[in-house]
């Protein structure tokens, strides 16, 4: 059964600082789009419904009030400041909304970074919770809400229900850590090489276009993910098209046309650019690659490998890893 999505709201209120935010709705729009389903549902909510002054002179719409919004998790963006007394000030300023906060159901997870984990803190829904924030804010912040557990020296920290960050695109983390919850390591992946990195990363010319988002027509997103998902040895056509409610036939037709090879060397091209992703991204062993996606022996991943990119995986590792 697939779980229903999560409601999210995000908040505005005077002086907010807005840009993470509307990132945020969009990296889950994008992630939804990955999914063919609404994983996440966003909406932007404020004490009251209406406009909302926010920093740079900017007004935009809270489509709720955020005690009737009806929601799963609140994502609370930061406001300017330069200073603790600055801080300080903006508490002073929003009682009311930090009040609305408190009294969300125990059940709505609270998501802040930057200075909004200040209003979160306040409203008490960090207390006896592990949480951090800005650095420069740290000394402050143990002063003033002593019932939390800071650790200042983590850019993120993650809890049952409540998520803290550091920095203005501390909304980032928050975004990875539920788009990996609800779609996997790897399309989260996909989606900051295409939406977040200045360029796209460097990578064999082989693995060129081998992205989920980048596939055109529901069938070949929904192979691109059974296949991952799916360990390397058991990733047969016969087995992928009764995953997809297809014959065999049909699926190696259509992939055909749409991937310009064969199927089987196309299910084969996107486990072997799994092994390259993570020969880039991380320092596992390629033989602990080998295993955890399933191939038959080390020595054929290798051998495949090879065969495609020209390169040990050594070889490969030394030319694009970012380690």
């Amino acid at each position: 059964m697939k779980p229903p999505s999560l409601r999210i709201g995000l908040l505005l209120y005077p002086g907010c600082m807005p840009a993470g935010l509307l990132a945020f709705a969009d990296l889950l729009h994008a992630a939804n789009i990955l999914a063919g389903r609404a994983q996440f549902e966003t909406l932007f909510v404020g004490v009251d419904a209406g406009h909302v002054d926010c920093a740079h002179g900017l007004r935009l719409e809270a489509q709720a009030p955020l005690a009737a919004a009806g929601l799963d998790a609140l994502l609370v963006p930061g406001f300017w400041a330069e200073s603790a007394a600055r801080v300080d000030a903006a508490l002073a300023d929003n009682p009311g909304l930090v009040e609305v906060i408190a009294r969300l159901g125990k059940a709505v997870m609270v998501w802040s970074y930057c200075t909004g984990v200040v209003l979160a803190a306040a409203a008490r829904r960090l207390d006896r919770q592990p949480a951090t924030v800005t650095w420069w804010l740290g000394d402050a912040v143990r002063e003033r809400f002593p019932r939390v557990d800071w650790q200042i020296e983590r850019a993120s920290v993650f809890n049952a229900r409540s998520a803290s960050a550091s920095g203005v695109n501390g909304y980032l983390p928050i975004a990875q850590a539920f788009i990996e919850e609800r779609l996997s390591i790897d399309a989260y992946r996909d989606l900051t090489r295409l939406m977040v990195l200045p360029r796209p990363g460097r990578t064999h010319q082989a693995f060129q276009g081998v992205s989920m988002i980048g596939q055109q027509g529901r069938l070949m997103q929904r192979l691109y993910q059974v296949a991952e998902r799916m360990p390397a040895t058991e990733a047969t056509l016969a087995r992928l098209a009764a995953e997809l409610g297809t014959t065999e036939r049909t699926l190696a037709r259509k992939v055909g046309l749409a991937a310009a090879m064969p199927a089987a060397s196309w299910v084969r091209r996107i486990k072997l650019n799994q092994v390259s992703e993570r020969l880039i991204h991380t320092a596992a062993p390629a033989s602990s690659i080998s295993a955890d996606l399933g191939f038959a022996s080390d020595a054929s991943m290798r051998r495949m490998f090879k065969e495609l990119t020209g390169m040990t995986t050594a070889q490969y590792r030394q030319r694009f890893g970012m380690n």
